[in-house]
């Protein structure tokens, strides 16, 4: 029941989904927690941002196009998010407002969990926001030898010459271990939802792909990896395990592993 205690937490972005409302809200209900969640859009970021420090809003997700215009509206920016410019995360303190980036975190989680050898060669096709997460934790993680492909040559040469790794326009290579895709490529609803990030030929050579695009979890190139026996991560265990790391910064409370199974199910269905 919905009252006037009840803590308000929010999104913003560009295109609003239903995974973050659907996933939080799930939890909330489960645990029995006074708190609410609803996705937002805005045409001012600072407004908006003013807007979840003057309404006492206990939390905030942050997508495109606005993980980075929205950090100068901020108190305090936490390393996972200054360690690439780029906020996914706020959290209201009483007023104070810290940015932190929940997919830096998921991404160097995944690369333990998986157990990758961080003395393969990597390719990480793209240079947006979340490129700049995944680079940023491949390179914490003690990968050296990695490839930024990007159209857009004045991010990609940037990020590769600020992280010590090597830029070139198209993702094309004869020889990579780790191919990780941060494009829009393969994405539900969009102009190339239908096209692989990597070419065959790169797939079969490859013992590793990983896709951070949620939405499929299944994407094509995800698909054609699975069908040639390769090790495989998707976008679905990204944004699972950033939104219950999200849920546990504004609650307080960490659901057990069970518990975020169902959330994330439930959240991809709807």
């Amino acid at each position: 029941m919905i009252n006037r205690d009840t803590q308000l937490c929010m999104s913003l972005a560009g295109r609003p989904g239903n995974f973050g409302t659907r996933f939080h809200n799930y939890l909330y209900e489960k645990l029995g927690l006074n708190f609410i969640y609803k996705a937002f859009t805005t045409q001012d970021i600072e407004a908006a941002v003013k807007g979840v420090r003057a309404l006492g809003i206990r939390g905030c997700a942050v997508s495109m196009p606005f993980k980075e215009s929205c950090m100068v509206f901020l108190d305090a920016i936490d390393p996972s998010a200054k360690v690439i410019d780029s906020v996914n995360t706020i959290v209201n303190d009483d007023g104070k407002l810290t940015g932190f980036n929940t997919d830096y975190i998921a991404v160097k989680n995944l690369i333990s969990s998986h157990q990758l050898d961080s003395g393969a060669r990597v390719m990480i096709r793209g240079s947006g926001g979340m490129g700049k997460a995944v680079i940023a934790a491949f390179r914490d993680a003690g990968f050296d030898d990695v490839i930024i492909a990007a159209r857009n040559e004045a991010n990609g040469t940037a990020l590769a010459q600020q992280y010590g790794f090597k830029w070139q326009a198209l993702p094309e290579a004869t020889d990579i271990d780790i191919l990780v895709n941060v494009t829009p490529v393969g994405m539900a609803g969009g102009k190339e939802s239908e096209e692989l990030a990597y070419s065959e030929a790169m797939v079969e050579r490859a013992s590793v792909v990983f896709d951070v695009v949620a939405l499929p979890p299944d994407t094509p190139v995800i698909k054609l990896a699975q069908r040639l026996g390769k090790k495989t991560i998707s976008g679905a265990e990204v944004i699972a395990i950033q939104a219950v790391e999200q849920f546990v910064m504004y609650t307080g409370v960490r659901p057990d592993n069970t518990l975020v199974a169902e959330a994330a199910a439930f959240a991809r269905a709807g």
